[in-house]
């Protein structure tokens, strides 16, 4: 018998398998409110188990609104009448950083929000959920996992000056596509690994989601060891662990990459891109905003002025790191160079709060996503990269290379499914009874519903999301789809966060299917939650052209497109009770 993955072991079962488990720790945040309201539509009153939870007011940190405010109220008087003991206010940080004083080898870690995934450099297993499902386990306690498939990334060396971890994410992202990991456990080995701080370890753990992987995981090495004081008794894969792929790194070789607009496996070389003007800068978020990034940061700007007109945001990922940059003079030095230092909070990464860039303004950013509108402006772009590089880019004024260089760097891969797709005004893309996305790859769940409306409108209020739904991606959609309509979607459907809303207005819409070429996993769990289908079936995508009749059969498994079938497995059957009952709400209601 061949050896277990680390996803096997902690499962205590074999890849494609579907298991039920008990999370150690549910993560929820601003979103609290929202999974509130749906958790009381199953007949919820508290939490089944209130220590297990961990609620963090983080995303819209502080509240930008009344009902924000209110939201946050309604989540601290929740707090307060469970005795939920992990709970973090206002200021004290973001979720994945805060994760760090309750994450611990072996443990099973959900969160609502992609970025979960951070934990694994704990040695956990974590991964991201919808509200709704999050729900579900305020009531239930467990929920289901498919045990992954995984792969194996070994790094050899030791990152060379000027290279950071960020351009290491981005490395393998440029290298795989931004769903070359889809549903897929990463595991990361060798000598390399040895040489990874604690906090590089988080941004490879949290540039998972951009993977499309279901996580990623460090092993519980003399690293973490050092982190917890005290020898740990981790879980790792066996010598013998069978994987899907095995990917081989030599950590030398690398030089500093960026993401370019609009899609973070659109990677090249900082040099490819070297000159290009910058107006707003961001040092910060869930990926870069420890104290390890804002002291390379600082020594580059210690001293000096960052070019008039140019905005620098620096947002200290947690209080706690706060409190240390100011102890080491960090955050004296970022203002003395003309830079904002705002709260701990998540804002402008997902365009919310401070610091929304303007009409035609080039961003670089330390943050983990660059879809087109990410930062609330869909007339912005926005560059990935490493704090050193943002904040030589910023004291330029143009995307810098923090070797201090002009080198020649080709990026030396190509990953597939990073092109945008426009739908302009007038173009019609609806066709008896189908909408024709075919060629979409990458529809991600911004373009489906803005991340700055996401904490504005719950997803418990479908009638809220419709007029919304797809705003700014096919402006015609929420007020010309209708009960039985098909959708037709490329690569990668539904990538990017865990938000729910798509999922919801979609199956409030009555849409029957979306018929995809690959969909991601989390927005999958989604689509399930609200008993909406998705039907993972290139062919048929491939062969649609608009106009075409489309019918599906569900009890057959066969789509009909202009006379030709094409079949499709149907849901495991312990998820079709939740099927259905037409969603998780009603499934656990009715339990």
């Amino acid at each position: 018998m061949p050896g277990k993955t680390f996803a096997e072991k902690i499962f205590c079962s074999e890849k494609g398998s579907i298991v039920f488990a008990s999370p150690d720790i549910i993560l929820s945040h601003d979103n609290s409110s929202s999974i509130y309201s749906t958790f009381k539509k199953m007949g919820g009153e508290i939490p089944l188990h209130p220590d297990n939870l961990l609620i963090t007011l983080d995303h819209n940190a502080p509240p930008t609104n009344s009902k924000l405010a209110n939201d946050y109220q309604t989540i601290r008087n929740l707090v307060e009448k469970a005795g939920i003991k992990k709970f973090h206010d206002v200021g004290d940080g973001i979720c994945h950083q805060l994760m760090a004083l309750y994450a611990r080898p072996g443990m099973i870690i959900v969160g609502s929000d992609s970025h979960t995934s951070t934990a694994g450099a704990f040695n956990a297993f974590a991964a991201g959920i919808d509200r709704t499902e999050t729900a579900g386990l305020w009531k239930q306690g467990e929920t289901w996992f498919r045990v992954p498939e995984s792969i194996k990334i070994t790094l050899n060396g030791k990152l060379p000056a000027g290279v950071y971890a960020k351009d290491l994410a981005l490395w393998i992202i440029g290298m795989i596509g931004s769903s070359g990991a889809d549903y897929m456990s990463i595991e990361y080995h060798g000598e390399g690994v040895k040489s990874l701080s604690l906090s590089d370890r988080m941004v490879l753990a949290n540039l998972a989601s951009e993977m499309g992987a279901k996580n990623a995981v460090f092993p519980a090495d003399e690293v973490l060891e050092a982190h917890f004081g005290e020898p740990l008794n981790g879980i790792w894969a066996d010598p013998d662990a069978m994987y899907l792929k095995e990917i081989e790194i030599n950590l030398d070789e690398l030089f500093p990459v960026v993401a370019a607009p609009h899609h973070v496996d659109n990677v090249k070389a900082v040099s490819e891109v070297q000159g290009t003007r910058i107006h707003q800068a961001l040092i910060g978020t869930c990926t870069n905003g420890r104290l390890d990034d804002l002291s390379v940061a600082a020594a580059v700007l210690k001293g000096k002025q960052i070019p008039r007109y140019m905005q620098l945001l620096v947002i200290p990922a947690s209080k706690e790191i706060y409190m240390q940059a100011m102890k080491e003079g960090l955050i004296e030095t970022f203002i003395e160079a003309g830079a904002n230092v705002l709260s701990s909070s998540c804002g402008p990464c997902l365009g919310t709060g401070q610091g929304i860039p303007a009409d035609g303004y080039n961003v670089i950013s330390t943050a983990n996503r660059n879809f087109k509108g990410r930062m609330g402006n869909p007339n912005a772009n926005v560059y990935l990269a490493s704090p050193a590089t943002v904040a030589y880019s910023a004291l330029h004024g143009e995307i810098t290379d923090p070797r201090e260089i002009v080198a020649c760097d080709q990026f030396p891969y190509h990953a597939p499914q990073s092109s945008t797709v426009d739908i302009h005004e007038g173009e019609d893309r609806f066709a008896d009874g189908t909408w024709n996305y075919a060629d979409v790859d990458n529809l991600n769940t911004d373009q489906m519903f803005a991340g700055n409306l996401t904490y504005n409108v719950q997803s418990s209020e479908p009638e809220k999301i419709m007029p919304h739904l797809f705003k700014g991606f096919d402006n015609s959609f929420s007020e010309r789809v209708k009960v039985g309509d098909i959708l037709m979607a490329g690569w990668n459907f539904g990538c990017g966060s865990s938000r729910e809303h798509p999922a919801v207005g979609l199956a409030f819409a009555g849409v029957q299917a979306v018929i995809c070429k690959s969909v991601n996993r989390i927005f999958y769990r989604s689509a399930v939650n609200q008993g909406l289908p998705i039907l993972l079936v290139p062919d048929a995508v491939n062969a649609y052209r608009q106009g075409d009749i489309v019918t599906v059969d569900f009890e057959k498994g066969i789509i009909t497109i202009a006379d030709n079938t094409y079949s499709f497995s149907p849901l495991p059957s312990k998820l079709m009770e939740i099927f259905q009952a037409k969603g998780l709400v009603n499934y656990v209601k009715n339990k």
